[in-house]
């Protein structure tokens, strides 16, 4: 019995890391490493945001969807889950929460990269 217990926990730890691993990607995109999404778009951070802390609502975060943190989803490392006003969670890098950028099509796209000013590629170190 206990093995099988032991054994129950191990494999709901390897499933929690595995909802992150599965999240985001590195890949390199005009000879820099950003991060991506599980689907190779382009992750972006946002300067209004504060540490931890979305501050992308509404009609922001249609046109900038925040990646989606799954139920199960544990922070490692540098990789943190954060919960928005609306109760729904998304993952943060460094800090900064991530989002997409509707008006990218396709993996590798990047139009995102500077809208407004304020809106960044999440680079990888």
């Amino acid at each position: 019995m206990k093995r099988a217990i032991l054994a129950c926990a191990a494999l709901l730890a390897a499933t929690s890391l595995s909802f992150a691993a599965e999240a985001w990607k590195e890949a390199e995109v005009n000879g820099a490493k950003i991060y991506t999404d599980a689907n190779g778009m382009t992750l972006y951070t946002y300067d209004k945001d504060k540490a931890g802390e979305s501050n992308c609502t509404g009609k922001c975060a249609t046109n900038w969807p925040p990646l989606k943190a799954e139920a199960g989803a544990k922070s490692e490392g540098e990789w943190t889950v954060v919960k928005r006003k609306d109760g729904t969670r998304m993952w943060s890098y460094d800090g900064h929460p991530l989002y997409t950028f509707a008006k990218d099509k396709k993996a590798g796209d990047t139009s995102g990269d500077g809208v407004g000013g304020v809106w960044h590629i999440a680079k990888a170190d």
